[in-house]
């Protein structure tokens, strides 16, 4: 007959065994705040998406992205499964403790560009900081135009043409 090796487990005070030989179930296992035991790691996709809905919050926003993004994407918008793009006119560079966002938006015509400017940084910030954790370090917002009362919107003069 061969006898088996038998392990023998190092003693750890956090796991103590009572006369027993059985672990108690009320001890700690694992040792630590959970929440230092892996990684989250959050996509640019999803930073640009929570700051695309936050700066289309704020009043005097008309849009988001170039003319050109705003075409296109009113083409895809009505492709079945396209859907409405939210980070149209977002580029987000996420690291692991920090982000820096760039903006593209279109105003209405009459509002203080310097005050929704201002308005979209405190709520993008305030947006992707709350639901991200993530420390932004820039928001950089470009108005690349000014929608006029009497204009069309591109969106929706497209969508009559079928």
């Amino acid at each position: 007959m061969t006898e088996t090796p038998q392990r023998t487990r190092p003693e750890n005070p956090d796991h103590a065994a009572g006369d027993d030989g059985r672990r108690n179930p009320l001890t700690k296992r694992g040792g630590g705040d959970p929440a230092t035991r892996g990684r989250t790691t959050i996509a640019d996709g999803v930073v640009e998406k929570i700051a695309g809905m936050a700066a289309r919050d704020v009043v005097g926003v008309h849009a988001m992205g170039s003319g050109l993004s705003r075409t296109f994407g009113a083409v895809r918008d009505r492709v079945p499964g396209g859907g409405k793009s939210v980070t149209r006119g977002v580029k987000a560079e996420v690291g692991e403790l920090q982000t820096a966002l760039d903006l593209e938006i279109v105003v209405d015509y009459g509002v203080s560009i310097s005050e929704v400017a201002r308005d979209v940084r405190e709520n993008v910030i305030a947006a992707v900081e709350r639901m991200t954790g993530l420390e932004v370090v820039e928001v950089n917002i470009a108005v690349s135009d000014v929608k006029l009362p009497d204009e069309e919107d591109e969106e929706e003069s497209e969508t009559r043409l079928q």
